[in-house]
């Protein structure tokens, strides 16, 4: 096989993945702008920080974590945002990033960045990883909780992520060290057969009667639309 032409994919590719699947879930759930920035941090051990630190391991086709480590404010944000997108009043919101309500609302979307990046695993590379439930855990200043992964060469990194208002989270990635090389050319497209079935449902509804136009809307950011409930 000629070196130049394979395609490999390796660490830092999976995390831009993972830090795209980051902005998706949250620009969808939140309706605003989420950045991460151009650098990135190799460190030496994963861990939750306060104020709220969640993270979901994974494996399969290959092992690793992910963290993600929340101020208060960035928290209250995020969790005001999504919940005011989905419909709630402002006054039937929690107060405090303390609450349980904002610790489920954070770890269902934690849920959703994984299950977004894994499905384009399984799409652009080929294989399967399975992810556990988020675990999500409110921290005092006094408290750094380790989270031991078991890797055998492990490679780790961390990415600051800016919200619209400027607050700050972080996104710490633990895998093994591990290569994906192209052999050959493939579909990487995701086929949805229930999005087929109802497209073509669709266009036979509207050969029998008109219907009224509707607003133009990204398939994918539909698809997350759904999975959020919204």
């Amino acid at each position: 096989m000629d070196a130049e032409k394979d395609v490999v994919y390796g660490t830092e590719d999976l995390l831009m993945s993972l830090c795209n699947s980051v902005v998706r879930v949250l620009n969808v759930a939140t309706q605003s702008k989420v950045n991460y920035s151009g650098m990135v941090q190799r460190i030496t051990k994963t861990g939750l920080k306060p104020d709220i630190g969640c993270f979901v391991m994974f494996d399969g086709g290959f092992t690793g974590l992910v963290v993600l480590n929340f101020a208060a404010d960035t928290a209250m944000e995020i969790y005001e945002r999504y919940m005011l997108h989905m419909g709630m009043p402002k006054s039937e919101l929690a107060s405090f990033y303390t609450s349980d309500e904002v610790s489920n609302i954070m770890g269902e979307l934690m849920n959703q960045i994984v299950g977004d990046f894994t499905g384009k695993v399984r799409r652009e590379l080929q294989t399967n990883i399975t992810q556990s439930q988020p675990k999500m855990l409110v921290l005092n200043k006094q408290v750094m909780l380790s989270v031991d992964t078991p890797l055998d060469r492990p490679e780790m990194r961390r990415v600051t992520f800016y919200t619209e208002k400027n607050n700050i989270f972080y996104l710490e990635l633990a895998i093994d060290r591990t290569e994906f090389i192209k052999l050959h050319d493939f579909d990487s497209r995701e086929v949805d057969a229930d999005s087929l079935m109802d497209g073509e449902f669709a266009n036979r509804e509207r050969n029998a009667a008109p219907a009224p136009a509707a607003e133009p809307e990204d398939d994918d950011n539909a698809d997350l639309l759904k999975s959020l409930g919204m």
